[in-house]
């Protein structure tokens, strides 16, 4: 039996909550409606002590809290809870499509039409370095196979590059032209000899037609190039170095201070970080990323005053102009941290609509709920998740977007800026990031823009609106992986081929990965201490596709729990030739930035064996390979690793323990230590650079 294909997106859930003590309001808040507690409003029945509402939720995981009062968040007490990756709690629940009932199988000769996607557009369909990108979705294990079959010419098998709980992901690469194609799903019932094949198009399963796409007429999703090969590192200035006392704020605490508060200042600066720049070239790292360096009431800056001035305290606009000059002429890129979705409340123009009520001509520029505006507990406008103290700035409104893009113009203009991060880019106004692309990329193409958001960003990889986002989902799936161990080596690899096939291959080759940032606890801290299983997480975020992004310190081996004891000062005196880390990190960056294909290449698995926990990867650029094998196991294991084409017949070198390996024809067995890892690349060439050990 073939069940009829079906565009099933979402179902409908009911929530409901049980308030032992009378409460005033209760709020529906998830990973569905971006966490916003004012989205999703409870109804009291007639009990006056049960709250319930219904809402249309996507399939998958879906994370979920009650807010009370729109100020406590709890967690559902009927409910399963699961760490959200810094230490909190959140309701969590699965939600499967209707026709999920029995499990899927590919010989049951059922194919189940929910788990299919496909749409000849981004992301299903993509032009990338001259190829066309076909991927379908189906159920995960539901088909033997799947055919890529064009109206005119040979079928193209279909190749399956990632597999989670519900869905399959499968890809054909062919020559960029125009093209008209079904696809042929292969399942085979049990009384059946060989497969039997189901022809799904733009009409579902059996449906008449078929799916075309033309390269010339659909726009084609550019990205810059040069974040593939860049190494990014986050400052955040307050805690960087602090190497101009003259200009701290009364109350500005010693460097290493350990009794922090949300409001401590360390007195981090301009003349601080130029201070240590050439620390920063011999590292590696090729672009520094600053958290907010504008006038600010708070030591963080996401509150900004202004968007065109530099905090006092930090140094001013000539400073931090010349500092950006300066980094690019050492060979690093600055991509500064813009928070458009909210400001300060003692700004101009937020102090213009306090004092001019609704004769302001800021009005639009926010959110006033009454006149006058009063800055208190709770606003009377809308604030970012409620705090006073940001209150939410109008994005769609023109005279929003002007401003903040005159904003980055300036700092294009008077600096060397090379990017923007866009902070809770997920909750701004999707036109002010339209505006912004069309803006900046009309005069410089390479200009990177990238999102900060946590969960899937497809809503803004259409190709009108970010480039990149922060990487946060590779750092959930290197969090349950390392320290938690929630994860099997199988699933680990499974969920980073999951995030890579989520978006244009494009998009994820500079996706902003992660292990730690300024929202975060200290990954270190995560492993309990233990810096093997930190360096093995490092180790596959340097290796695998992306623009990997480290957080100041972590390459000292700095720890520390949720903020504010992640955001402690600069462990400078711990940045000595006797530190392993650093010459860990130090050695990893090299290894990346000699080998293109650990920069740009197409990935691949080549091996994993739960048992022994135990992985590999390759990367393919050209007739260039790499390949990444790993154990996290606490005894020896012994890899049997299927060699990239490119590798085979090579000599091989392991770039950091500097082991050489003779050739093989195609399967190489290596042994690798407790928690060790070994970058595989040919034993010629600039490679030879790296043979001695860390």
């Amino acid at each position: 039996m073939i069940l009829a294909f079906a565009a099933f997106q979402a179902v409908e859930k009911s929530f409901t909550y049980y308030a032992d003590v009378p409460v005033k309001s209760v709020n529906l808040a998830g990973t569905f409606n971006n966490w916003d507690k004012n989205a999703q409003p409870m109804t009291l029945g007639q009990d006056g002590r049960t709250w319930s509402t219904t809402v249309k939720l996507p399939y998958g995981r879906v994370q979920y809290k009650f807010v009370l009062n729109g100020e406590q968040w709890i967690v559902d007490p009927k409910g399963k809870t699961v760490d959200d990756g810094n230490g909190n709690q959140n309701s969590e629940l699965v939600v499967l499509p209707p026709d999920y009932t029995e499990p899927a199988r590919p010989n049951d000769g059922v194919i189940s039409a929910s788990g299919l996607r496909h749409k000849p557009s981004l992301p299903d369909v993509n032009v990338d370095r001259g190829r066309l990108v076909v991927r379908l979705r189906t159920r995960s294990n539901d088909v033997v196979g799947v055919l890529l079959s064009p109206d005119k010419g040979q079928a193209v098998r279909m190749v399956r590059i990632s597999r989670d709980e519900l869905y399959d992901t499968y890809e054909a690469k062919l020559p960029a032209r125009k093209l008209r194609y079904r696809f042929s799903l292969q399942h085979r019932p049990t009384t059946a000899i060989q497969n039997i094949a189901q022809s799904f198009g733009p009409n579902g399963l059996g449906g008449k037609g078929s799916f075309e796409f033309n390269p010339t007429t659909s726009p084609i999703f550019r990205v810059p190039q040069w974040p593939e090969g860049t190494v990014v590192y986050q400052i955040f200035p307050d805690r960087f170095e602090n190497g101009d006392k003259s200009n701290d704020l009364k109350g500005t605490l010693a460097w290493n201070a350990e009794n922090l508060n949300y409001g401590s200042r360390l007195g981090g600066d301009v003349a601080g970080v130029r201070k240590h720049l050439p620390y920063l070239k011999s590292l590696g790292v090729k672009t520094l990323y600053y958290t907010p360096v504008f006038d600010s009431p708070s030591y963080h800056r996401y509150d900004a005053r202004s968007y065109t001035k530099i905090a006092p305290d930090f140094g001013t606009n000539t400073d931090f102009a010349r500092l950006t000059r300066e980094s690019r002429a050492l060979g690093m890129r600055t991509v500064m941290d813009f928070a458009f979705n909210h400001t300060a409340t003692d700004g101009p123009w937020f102090m213009d609509l306090r004092t001019k009520g609704e004769a302001s001509k800021y009005r639009d520029f926010y959110f006033p709920k009454a006149f006058p505006v009063e800055v208190k507990n709770p606003p009377n406008y809308v604030a970012w998740y409620g705090y006073p103290q940001m209150p939410k700035l109008n994005a769609a409104n023109p005279e929003v977007q002007k401003a903040c893009l005159a904003a980055v113009d300036y700092w294009r203009t008077n600096g060397s800026l090379a990017g923007v991060r866009l902070d809770v880019g997920n909750e701004v106004d999707p036109s002010m990031w339209r505006a912004l692309r069309r803006h900046t990329k009309a005069t410089s193409p390479d200009f990177w823009i990238v999102g900060e958001n946590w969960g899937d960003g497809t809503p803004w990889f259409g190709g009108d609106q970010w480039d990149s986002q922060m990487g946060y989902q590779f750092r959930e799936a290197a969090l349950a992986f390392f320290p938690d161990k929630k994860t099997k080596p199988s699933e680990f690899l499974d969920r980073l081929m999951g995030i890579y096939s989520m978006y244009p291959p494009q998009v994820s080759r500079n996706l902003m990965n992660l292990i730690g940032s300024h929202d975060t606890p200290r990954f270190l801290t995560l492993c309990k201490g233990d810096g093997d299983l930190h360096r093995l997480a490092t180790t596959v975020l340097l290796t695998w596709p992306g623009s990997p992004m480290i957080y100041y310190g972590d390459e000292l081996g700095m720890t520390g729990g949720a903020d504010p004891m992640n955001r402690k000062g600069m462990a400078w005196s711990t940045a000595t030739a006797n530190n392993s880390m650093l010459r860990f990190y130090r050695r990893l960056i090299a290894v990346r930035n000699a080998n293109p294909s650990l920069q740009s290449g197409e990935p691949t698995v080549l091996a994993t064996e739960d048992a022994k926990g135990t992985l590999a990867f390759g990367r393919t650029l050209g007739t260039d390979a790499a390949a990444v094998a790993l154990n996290r196991a606490d005894a020896p294991q012994t890899i049997s690793l299927p060699l990239p084409a490119s590798l085979r017949g090579k000599p091989l070198l392991d770039a950091m323990s500097g082991r050489r390996y003779a050739a093989s024809a195609s399967t190489l067995a290596i042994k690798l230590g407790p928690k060790k890892a070994a970058v595989l690349v040919r034993a010629i060439g600039p490679n030879l650079a790296f043979r001695t050990a860390y």
